[in-house]
């Protein structure tokens, strides 16, 4: 799996740079993607996330309980 958040399944994006004289020059617009352990208490066991700093703010909001279970009804591996 690259650089993908398993959370909100953010990827890296194609665009252009557009310099003053208007050329442009293809770019990558890459999402912050962090790996991150969570500790879920449920299953009394650490787990593993590729997470974004968004997914990150929302795993603060609801909880690793509710996006983890979310991943799983995805089908991903947890």
């Amino acid at each position: 799996m690259a650089n993908r958040c398993q959370v909100t399944g953010r990827e890296p994006r194609s665009g252009k740079n557009v310099t003053f004289s208007h050329k442009r020059n293809p770019r990558w617009f890459k999402p912050n993607i962090q790996t991150k352990k969570y500790w879920l208490a449920s299953e009394n066991r650490w787990v593993k996330l590729k997470v974004s700093t968004r997914g990150n703010k929302i795993i603060d909001k609801r909880g690793i309980e509710s996006v983890v279970k979310e991943i799983r009804q995805r089908g991903e591996k947890v």
